[in-house]
């Protein structure tokens, strides 16, 4: 690695993993501190936050765990007051966090769609009007949103909430990037395609009758490369997003997803 981001610090939401397996805030934590970064990792459950934190301490890496429901605007609030308190600053804000619940119209229950909302949305929402104060402080900083290719097609796999809820990051991104353009902050989103990762395993299982294998068959079958991405791929975008590589992207909506979109 070559130090790209050496020095700085970044929060990682959803930094833990559903599951056993590298996720895609789990690869981004990972790949952050592996390029010089110094990582606050943000998860509901601590223990997945913690399992990244010693995955990232055996190779020398400088971070910390953090429990917070980043859906809450005070666990946000005292998240960004924690990150401060340690390492006084923050360069990079990785909102990582969602979840999914299956369903259409029909099917999705207001409490589903308030969640999915407050959960994918909001957080982000709320993460960054405490975080960009800091970073307009510092002269600048760097925001990568996790989007998904749902905000822009419809998969077989129908889920309402979660498209609308991806939708809504792809604009809230661009309309923060252009805020705060003339402040040296950028935002940008990033929308991962199909992604072999535990939350995809814990999210669609159930709509495959719990056959993991032909899951994941037939997902690989949905991509013109025959295979699905992993969190590694939307990790490294990532970086360069968040590095100087990128100082002149921002408001821009990412796609990684093997070409899938250029096909469907």
């Amino acid at each position: 690695m070559s130090g790209r981001i050496a020095g700085r610090v970044a929060i990682v939401t959803g930094a833990g993993s559903v599951g056993p397996g590298i996720g895609n805030g789990r690869a981004a934590a990972i790949v952050f501190s592996r390029e010089g970064g110094r990582v606050m990792l943000v998860d509901l459950a601590l223990d997945a936050a913690r399992a990244t934190e010693s995955m990232i301490r055996q190779e020398g890496g400088d971070c910390f765990s953090f429990q917070a429901d980043v859906s809450d605007a005070g666990d946000c609030r005292r998240a960004v007051e924690e990150c401060l308190a340690r390492y006084g600053r923050i360069d990079i804000l990785h909102n990582n966090v969602g979840i999914e619940i299956p369903g259409g119209l029909a099917e999705t229950s207001e409490e589903s769609w308030d969640r999915t909302m407050a959960v994918n949305l909001k957080s982000m929402f709320l993460l960054c009007k405490e975080v960009v104060p800091h970073m307009e402080k510092q002269g600048g900083g760097a925001i990568v949103n996790i989007s998904s290719i749902n905000a822009i097609r419809t998969l077989p796999a129908l889920s309402l909430p979660y498209a609308v809820s991806k939708a809504g990051i792809i604009a809230f991104t661009r309309d923060v990037a252009v805020e705060y353009a003339a402040k040296g902050i950028r935002a940008n989103a990033v929308l991962p395609g199909m992604m072999a990762t535990p939350f995809v395993v814990g999210a669609l299982t159930g709509a495959y009758g719990g056959d993991v294998e032909a899951m994941m068959e037939r997902r690989d079958a949905l991509c013109p490369t025959g295979k699905q991405g992993e969190g590694w791929d939307v990790a490294h975008l990532s970086l360069f997003l968040a590095s100087d590589e990128a100082k002149y992207i921002t408001g821009a909506a990412v796609v990684v997803d093997g070409a899938q979109t250029a096909r469907i």
